[in-house]
């Protein structure tokens, strides 16, 4: 993933293009994640680039008032379907006439912002104390089996990073820790341990931005390796990273 994703407006925006796809094979957020969420008690909810409503189907689901802003009206229409209440704007461009939120959430989306405008709009719908969380999920297979699967992708797709891994050490700026309208609070950490089928694992990175670019003969070759590699089923670790901030009192 480039510093400033956000500029590649292509891959950005490409989601909607694979919509019923990214819904069949994303998996969930932790439990964990949506009950400290839950507790944060908000009475109205924010779900920016909420895509196909993984995030706030959950939080819905919770009995929370969600509203869900998403630039494509196809991952829109999704989340729809599940009972989440979303306008289709991009998050930086989208009219908030006005409507405050205690809760600001970022499902694996906040990289697509615009940094400078995302922290501008968060701070202008947000009530003073209420919380901005952005999270971001992966999962990391043992090292013997992404010892499987990495020459694959060098044969097959060698410009494209194999997934199975954690990123360590990208040198990232995090926009909310210059601006005076955030406190940061520390952030948290969910893991567990998941298995997945071959294909649960194939479909899941089928809906990766960066792999979806590979032309479509490309692709498939590359997930029918790596399907193959893993066997019948593969034990991950799931990890997620929620990064809290509160909104500063208003002067």
């Amino acid at each position: 993933m480039p510093s400033e994703p956000h500029l590649d407006r292509a891959r950005a925006e490409s989601f909607g293009s694979y919509a019923e796809a990214y819904d069949r094979h994303r998996p969930s957020f932790p439990d964990l994640l949506v009950d400290d969420l839950v507790a944060l008690a908000p009475r109205r909810v924010l779900d920016a680039g909420c895509g196909t409503g993984l995030v706030a189907r959950a939080l819905v689901a919770r009995k929370l008032s969600v509203l869900g802003v998403e630039l494509d009206p196809r991952m829109a229409e999704i989340a729809r379907r599940y009972g989440v209440e979303v306008e289709v704007a991009r998050f930086e461009e989208w009219n908030d006439a006005d409507r405050r939120f205690d809760l600001v959430t970022f499902g694996d989306a906040w990289h697509w912002i615009d940094p400078s405008k995302g922290v501008a709009k968060v701070a202008a719908i947000l009530e003073p104390d209420g919380m901005l969380v952005r999270f971001f999920k992966g999962y990391v297979l043992a090292p013997d089996v992404f010892a499987k699967i990495e020459p694959i992708y060098h044969s097959i797709a060698p410009r494209l990073s194999a997934y199975g891994r954690w990123p360590e050490g990208l040198a990232w700026v995090d926009p909310i820790a210059s601006s005076p309208d955030f406190a940061r609070l520390p952030a948290q950490k969910y893991t567990s341990e998941r298995v997945f089928t071959a294909s649960q694992w194939t479909g899941y990175v089928s809906t990766a931005s960066d792999h979806r670019r590979l032309a479509p003969e490309v692709l498939a070759a590359l997930l029918d390796a790596v399907g193959e590699a893993l066997g019948p089923e593969v034990v991950v670790q799931a990890r997620t990273m929620a990064l809290f901030a509160k909104r500063a009192s208003r002067k």
